[in-house]
């Protein structure tokens, strides 16, 4: 079989990396190898797939459904093996395979096409929120992971050379890094978290309904892990006349049900909201970036 990559996975990996790397080129070789090794059958490669990874379903030598999961480094796939295996399936995906070649990974498989994304909105956040309590644990000792403390300083890095060339987003950048500094200065938890969780990383399985997937883990407070969670379907909230007031019934309803400050949850998702618009806006996608930043402006 030819393992071409999807077109949404190329345009996302041209985004990351503007000056290309070889990757992508290697990618159907190291894609046959590791199924070879496996002795694993091919059924397909999943369509459109994800922004970092080819995703591909295979059977196992017994013929049990799996997924064969490959990522190049800059999107961190030891992190994800090392944070699946500390969850041992409770919450997440299972790894079938702990300790494989370098971003490889061999997962149980779900129901790939069936997210919550498929249920009414007010169900699918509670069954979202509840799948992400599960996830947030002690990290392991000596953890491989990084911290929000040190992911949002890149980002924040980031976000002022962006205000410097676009005086527009400046002032929404400059509310989005005090909110942050603030938010900073007392974490009041230490828990590994998922880290880009969202309605779309929460699949159907059998082991149980619903479980995460694609974790890009960091440790930190649990108000940063459900602030991405609160834009979810922001296209639709941005249409509504009352979007504003939607979101702020969210973020309450959020934080009540998941124990989070309510403040705290509304200053992650102001950062992390403008920090993706601002990033929308620097690698050529100016809907996404209008989109964003006209829903941080509610926060």
């Amino acid at each position: 079989m030819v393992f071409e990559p999807p077109k949404r996975l190329v345009r996302a990996l041209g985004e990351t990396a503007p000056d290309g790397d070889d990757w992508l080129e290697k990618l159907p070789e190291a894609a046959q190898q590791a199924v070879a090794l496996r002795e694993l059958t091919v059924e397909r490669v999943q369509v459109p797939g994800g922004r970092s990874s080819l995703v591909v379903l295979v059977r196992t030598a017994d013929g049990t459904p799996a997924v064969l999961k490959l990522a190049p480094g800059r999107a961190r796939p030891e992190a994800e093996r090392a944070a699946l295996a500390h969850w041992g399936g409770r919450g997440a995906v299972q790894l079938l395979e702990p300790f494989t070649a370098e971003g490889v990974l061999l997962l149980e498989r779900l129901h790939p096409d069936v997210s919550v994304r498929s249920l009414p909105e007010a169900k699918a956040l509670l069954e979202a929120a509840g799948t992400l309590r599960r996830l947030w644990v002690e990290p392991p000792a000596d953890f491989p992971f990084e911290t929000v403390a040190e992911r949002t300083g890149r980002q924040a890095e980031a976000m002022r050379a962006r205000a410097q060339a676009d005086p527009e987003v400046a002032p929404l950048v400059g509310l989005a890094l005090a909110a942050r500094e603030e938010l900073l200065a007392a974490p009041p938890e230490h828990r590994l978290l998922h880290g880009t969780f969202r309605q779309s990383k929460v699949l159907s399985g059998e082991r149980m309904p619903w479980l995460a997937v694609g974790p890009d883990p960091v440790v930190g407070e649990c108000a940063f892990d459900l602030a991405r969670l609160v834009r979810d379907r922001v296209e639709d909230l941005i249409a509504q006349a009352s979007g504003a007031a939607t979101t702020r019934r969210r973020i309450k309803r959020l934080a009540e049900s998941l124990d989070v400050d309510q403040e705290r949850l509304r200053g992650w998702t102001l950062f992390r909201a403008v920090e993706s618009g601002v990033r929308a806006g620097r690698v050529g996608r100016p809907r996404d970036a209008e989109l964003l930043l006209e829903f941080a402006g509610w926060l």
